[in-house]
């Protein structure tokens, strides 16, 4: 079913026509604000202007390197990389235990699913820090847990650690629906078929269906970690040290926020750019695997020869490979004649009964 026209010479040169006319517009916009950036109106709040040398060398500098950027970038990337890991990882879990069953583990994953994400990631953040605050006033009210020594567990909890379970709880909670609908969409018939072999239940989600979803439903989850890479930044409410809060560091030193800016936002672009190559390599690499050829194995005590023949006949428009006689044997002759009717027809290497003039005395 298509949902629009192919579009033809006409078509392909408006739409040329339309893309330079909107490539031009939006290098007008952007030449307009930045004479706006540079001009007199913003004289008052920036002498300098936002495009002088004086504004982009503070960037470039190997003590800006050194104590800022580069620091931010490592931890922005750590964070980033232990939140994936396990973000995928509960996903995973919760995505299949939502589909189990039993009622005692597909309720209570939902509901922690649901629960996870419907809460904004920015509380998630600073719930996970004040969560020893609030144990321990918890254990005070309630004589019960001061009783069994609650009140005395000191718990503490840095900015690292609360950033990446945030990031896991909420992106973990999406990936779950991710997973879900993945194994949802794979054909009922790939389980029905490994159920009829004998697998259990537990053999067809990890070896069926989990590695299909995950092949079909790999965009969907490179684009949520490119969210959760993103998300990073939101670490700043826990005062973590991660790349766009050491760039606002530079920014307020050096009064230069729009090139700061442009410069953290280029190198978050480059490291999304990365993930989705990656991805993309990926996604290529499991389909090459897929298409892997099957090995032809022929029967006990078959001639080898017999075997490559039957693999060369099972590809595509491969004619059927002759096999050589055995040593010692006549080979037998190829009777030419209409396809096989069925045993006993003519032209189909049985012998029949001979027609007048073509017995073996009317041949001599």
């Amino acid at each position: 079913m298509l949902l629009f026209d192919v579009p033809g010479p006409r078509a392909r040169a408006r739409h040329r026509v339309y893309t330079v006319v909107t490539l031009l517009v939006l290098v007008a916009l952007l030449g307009y604000v930045g004479y706006v950036l540079n001009g007199s109106t913003m004289r008052p709040f920036n002498p300098e202007g936002e495009w002088t040398a004086q504004k982009w060398t503070p960037l470039f500098t190997a003590a800006s390197w050194q104590h800022y950027i580069i620091p931010g970038l490592i931890n922005t990337l750590m964070a980033a990389g232990q939140a994936a890991v396990a973000a995928v990882v509960f996903g995973m879990l919760f995505g299949v235990g939502r589909m189990s069953d039993h009622k005692w583990i597909s309720w209570p994953c939902a509901v922690v699913v649901e629960f996870f994400r419907g809460i904004p990631l920015l509380m998630l953040i600073f719930f996970t820090v004040a969560f020893p605050l609030v144990l321990a006033q918890l254990a005070e009210a309630v004589p019960a847990l001061a009783a069994i020594g609650l009140a005395d567990v000191d718990i503490t909890v840095d900015t690292l650690t609360a950033v990446v379970v945030g990031l896991t709880l909420y992106n973990g909670s999406v990936l779950a629906e991710v997973f879900r609908a993945g194994i949802q969409a794979v054909p009922k018939g790939q389980s029905e078929a490994a159920y009829s072999l004998g697998m259990g239940k537990t053999q067809v989600m990890t070896l069926i269906l989990l590695p299909q979803a995950v092949a079909s439903m790999m965009p969907a989850i490179v684009a949520q970690l490119v969210v959760l890479l993103k998300d990073t930044a939101l670490g700043y409410i826990v005062a973590y040290p991660e790349l766009l809060r050491n760039f606002r560091f530079i920014s307020t030193e050096h009064n230069n926020i729009i090139p700061a800016a442009i410069v953290c936002a280029a190198i978050y672009i480059a490291i999304n750019m990365a993930l989705s190559r990656f991805a993309i390599w990926l996604e290529r690499r499991n389909a090459r695997r897929g298409k892997a050829s099957a090995t032809v194995v022929g029967a006990p005590g078959m001639d080898p020869a017999s075997v490559g023949a039957l693999g060369a006949a099972g590809e595509p428009g491969a004619a059927p490979a002759a096999t050589a006689a055995p040593a010692g044997t006549t080979p037998e002759p190829t009777l030419r004649g209409e396809p096989d009717d069925g045993p006993g027809e003519p032209g189909d290497g049985a012998e029949g009964p001979d027609e007048p003039g073509t017995g073996p005395a009317d041949r001599g």
